[in-house]
């Protein structure tokens, strides 16, 4: 992937220990393809109900992370190619996309959703609008994700950053894809829909709420390839198999336990890889319509 020479996110932030400062719809074609579809609710509400998060108390301190490590300019990269992207998708629309920021991390941290550790994982909270990401997220990638960080790719190398490095950009933007699912309402939509339908119903929904991130990430990609030509050969395969990998059913197998749909949040493997797939196909956000019917 070539990432290098580009602008760098000024939203990234480093946290000194504990949560963040509280920070912070989409019109047109793309509610209409959305939120209209899926939901039924009137496409005008979505700038307000973008707003609907719970606003948690916090006691992190931040600032802006600078660019002295390769992993921190990555993100910001990466980063900041979402907010071109997401903005250009929402101007289309005839709306402005509100950035979301991103917090790198260090063992634990407070949210507006909750303390997390590393252990979590990276993850997106609606409450701040944020998301966050432990700095060991790209080691274990490369060690338990079978994702090599260390080897250089083909291409020019002043240009490019190491093989795997498509694979953590796909899960950064399949969290900001979570971001626009709260800026479009849909987030606010599903919790909702789960407070009112039993546990099995429940985590149905947030199957298809997150088959609709990685859709999202893969409309990104698709649109970004179409900004900046950034995609290297072998790229696509680093993020489907970064999806393959974290699919519901291949984590229950690899831990020995039953695999059982019912429990399933996130979607099974070919689940994530074909939505992904579909999104960066199409590179359109009506695409990703997951709640209308076959997974």
């Amino acid at each position: 992937m070539k990432w290098r020479g580009r602008r760098g996110s000024t939203n990234v932030r480093t946290s000194s220990g504990g949560g963040k400062m509280i920070g912070g719809g989409i019109g047109g074609i793309i509610i209409a393809g959305i939120l209209w579809l899926v939901f039924g609710v009137n496409p005008m509400t979505a700038l307000q109900t973008g707003q609907m998060v719970t606003q948690g108390s916090s006691s992190n301190s931040t600032e802006v992370a600078t660019s002295s490590d390769r992993d921190t300019q990555f993100v910001q990269v990466v980063l900041a190619d979402t907010e071109e992207v997401w903005g250009q998708i929402f101007s289309e629309g005839g709306e402005t996309y509100k950035e979301p920021e991103l917090i790198l991390f260090s063992g634990q941290i407070n949210s507006a959703c909750g303390s997390a550790t590393a252990a979590s994982g990276p993850f997106y909270c609606p409450g701040d609008q944020t998301i966050y990401l432990d700095t060991s997220f790209f080691r274990e990638m490369r060690q338990n994700l079978g994702i090599s960080g260390d080897q250089q790719g083909s291409g020019e190398q002043e240009n490019q950053g190491k093989a795997g490095d498509f694979a953590q950009a796909y899960v950064i933007a399949h969290e900001v894809g979570h971001h626009v699912q709260t800026l479009l309402g849909i987030s606010q939509q599903v919790n909702q829909a789960r407070r009112q339908v039993s546990q099995a119903q429940a985590n149905q929904l947030s199957v298809l709420q997150e088959l609709q991130a990685d859709c999202f990430a893969g409309v990104w990609a698709n649109r970004n390839q179409q900004r900046v030509q950034f995609l290297e050969a072998g790229d696509i395969d680093e993020a489907i198999n970064a999806a393959g990998q974290i699919g519901d059913d291949r984590l229950a197998q690899a831990s020995g336990r039953t695999v059982t749909p019912d429990s399933f949040t996130h979607g099974t493997s070919q689940q994530r890889i074909n939505w992904f797939t579909r999104g960066l196909e199409s590179g359109k956000v009506q695409a990703c319509d997951t709640f209308s019917g076959a997974l």
